[in-house]
């Protein structure tokens, strides 16, 4: 099958005739800035900062705007500047680094316990439920780490709910059993 393809009118037309994406900087900036907003807090990590990062390459931007012949390539553009505008920042930051006696150390948490034993013992209770029945992993799954009610556990798995209580039970009973468990907790 053979399409045709009229060359010589979009010849004729040349480049007048081209219609810019963006009439405005204004019409780009409204079409285009959550984007580039996600594109900021990708390079700084602060909601704030993000925010004034991209204030300041919109101001370059605006500044050249006269001067960008190809409207279809903004975005990269604005990136461009957002990059190198992040980049300035970066280098001009001044750190105060001093010599002192002691290492400072943070204060203890007041009834907690070490970041990294409560991280071993998140992950060994997850290997723990991974270990549990298919069942009865996903009944404690609902009921203590979604917050499910029993009833609304027993609704989402189309059981009774003295089927989710007693699962639960046995389920319970296991990983306060589970000798990886007990290692952790000791």
């Amino acid at each position: 099958m053979t399409t045709l393809v009229c060359t010589s009118a979009s010849k004729a037309a040349g480049p007048a005739a081209q219609t810019l994406p963006y009439p405005s900087f204004s019409s780009y900036v409204r079409v285009r800035q959550p984007v580039l907003l996600r594109t900021a807090r990708s390079l700084t990590g602060n909601p704030s900062d993000a925010e004034d990062l991209l204030q300041t390459a919109l101001t370059k931007t605006y500044v050249a705007w006269e001067r960008i012949e190809d409207h279809r390539a903004l975005d990269g553009y604005v990136r461009r500047a957002l990059l190198n505008t992040r980049t300035s920042q970066w280098r001009k930051r001044k750190v105060d680094e001093f010599a002192c006696d002691e290492l400072p150390e943070p204060d203890p948490v007041p009834g907690g316990d070490d970041p990294a034993e409560q991280q071993a013992l998140r992950d060994a209770m997850w290997r723990a439920i991974m270990r549990l029945p298919a069942r009865q992993r996903a009944m404690v799954v609902l009921r203590y780490y979604e917050d499910l009610s029993e009833v609304q556990t027993a609704e989402v798995l189309g059981v009774s709910v003295g089927t989710v209580k007693s699962a639960v039970s046995r389920a319970l009973g296991k990983l306060r059993e589970d000798a990886e468990l007990g290692l952790v907790r000791s």
